[in-house]
């Protein structure tokens, strides 16, 4: 599958966004002719080195003949849009990013969407922006975007509004409606616009880091600013073997002893039902030559605290360790069920189907539970159940 990788390590803004994905092979001149079509703008595309990187650089000229430009309300913005006579698909992804923005100045301001109006984000230069990344994206080929956790910068900036902190109310409101992954940075300055934002959260899929890929090609779009680091937007194309699902996850683990059976089976029972995905309690000798246990509990990064504080208070250890992984990968799963005659009987068993994200069939397991209950009722072994009720699903899925 090809896959577009976007790696924002010193954040994004539209013109970044723009410049990585001509950098990577994004027809510049239809860029820069749906951005002036868009706003009474002029475009410039040039190289640059940023901190040792070759890097491309888009700046945005607003023609403003030396008068300052107006703030538009959310709908003289949808207007403008609809009347460039852009492409379709770039037309529907424009306005569907500056909703996102829309949503969420309302949201910050607590003004509904007729009183917002838009200021920075409002202006030719956000709107060229917005319409050229758009283009950009659509003039690559790619199945899936990805995006890494994105670097937000830190400290204050001053805005329409005051001084604000970074990132800025509407940059964090449009990161936490997308569920987009990010942190902050050392640098003390805002690397994440809310076009940037925008941007990225409309077009990717969050990813904690780069999936298991071949790149092919790779693209750096320059950022104005010079920090001590390089900064630019760095984008991939790659190719990404999709067969398995990529579930991010944590290990919880912990030494314990002096901790009885029944406790132990009690605190498997708890765990599961509390969200953990596994878990599994290994034999161990301790120190001094003492009996005891390993306790692994495999868990989603949310769910941890509540785990490992259930660990401590059955089982009287003294901490957890939090063992971060970069990922598993899993088989895509479902349930459905098949029948089954047996001595004139018809019972109905439910049975997992593993499946990678291309359909083909990997595993097939019967429920249990239910081979079980008819293994009693008929008088025959239970191992003939789960052949029979899994040999029935293998013909039929």
């Amino acid at each position: 599958m090809q896959a577009l990788i976007f790696d924002p390590f010193s954040g994004a803004s539209g013109d970044m966004i723009i410049a990585s994905l001509v950098d990577l092979g994004a027809d510049a001149t239809a860029v820069r002719e749906a951005m002036e079509s868009a706003a009474d703008v002029s475009v410039s595309v040039d190289r640059v080195i940023k901190r040792g990187i070759d890097a491309v650089d888009v700046k945005v000229n607003v023609n403003v003949n030396g008068e300052k430009e107006h703030s538009r309300s959310y709908f003289e913005l949808i207007d403008e849009i609809k009347s460039a006579s852009l492409a379709e698909k770039v037309e529907m992804d424009t306005l569907a990013v500056f909703s996102l923005m829309a949503d969420a100045e309302s949201k910050v301001h607590g003004q509904d969407l007729e009183s917002i109006h838009f200021h920075e984000v409002g202006q030719n230069d956000a709107i060229a922006d917005v319409v050229g990344a758009c283009t950009a994206i659509h003039e690559l080929e790619w199945e899936k975007i990805h995006c890494t956790p994105i670097t937000v910068g830190s400290g204050f900036i001053e805005s329409a509004h005051g001084i604000l902190p970074v990132p800025a109310p509407a940059t964090l409101e449009i990161l936490r409606v997308s569920r987009m992954l990010f942190k902050g940075g050392a640098v003390e300055r805002e690397l994440l616009t809310p076009t940037g934002a925008a941007l990225l959260s409309h077009f990717s899929t969050p990813v904690d880091s780069f999936p298991q890929s071949t790149p092919t090609r790779i693209g750096y779009g320059a950022g104005d600013a010079d920090t001590p680091h390089p900064n630019v937007l760095r984008a991939v194309l790659a190719d990404v073997d999709d067969a398995l699902i990529q579930d991010h996850i944590e290990v919880l683990e912990t030494n314990v002893d002096d901790v009885t059976g029944e406790v132990l089976g009690n605190l498997i029972d708890e765990l599961l039902l509390m969200g953990a995905r596994d878990v599994t309690i290994t034999p161990a000798t301790m120190k001094k030559g003492r009996t005891g246990h390993i306790i692994h509990v495999i868990a989603k990064s949310h769910d941890t605290s509540k785990l490992a504080r259930k660990i401590i208070t059955e089982t009287g250890s003294l901490g957890v360790r939090v063992i971060p992984t970069r990922h598993r990968l899993i088989a895509d799963r479902r349930m459905s069920s098949v029948k089954i005659t047996i001595e004139g009987q018809e019972f109905e068993i439910a049975v997992k189907i593993a499946q990678d994200t291309h359909g083909a069939l990997l595993n097939i397991s019967a429920e249990f539970e239910d081979c079980k209950k008819v293994a009693k009722v008929c008088g025959v072994p239970l191992k003939d159940v789960i052949r029979r009720a899994e040999g029935m699903a293998w013909e039929r899925f």
